[in-house]
């Protein structure tokens, strides 16, 4: 499983139009309203690169009102649950 983080930036006054549609694209399985040099950050998580190669461009891009997009692919996943259970284990419960 590949999860990308798609920093948008986008026409303020369609901010909410274009989180629900950029959210009704496969693969994406999250989209955030931000504070910051950037206005919504899109979570995919898809099976490929190939898959983000197509998402991106080809569909997410395409939505009215983006003006620009940054993709950063993820390496590791940390999570504040992966790290409580790596930390309690032997502990009771």
């Amino acid at each position: 499983m590949i999860t990308a983080i798609v920093f948008i930036k986008a026409d303020v006054a369609q901010i909410p139009e274009i989180a629900e549609q950029i959210a009704a694209l496969e693969g994406v399985s999250e989209v955030y309203s931000v504070t910051g040099e950037v206005d919504l950050i899109a979570m995919l998580r898809v099976h490929d690169h190939e898959q983000v190669a197509s998402l991106v461009p080809d569909h997410l891009n395409k939505i009215a009102g983006i003006k620009s997009t940054e993709t950063h692919i993820a390496f590791r996943t940390y999570s504040r649950h992966d790290l409580e259970a790596a930390f309690s284990l032997g502990a009771p419960q």
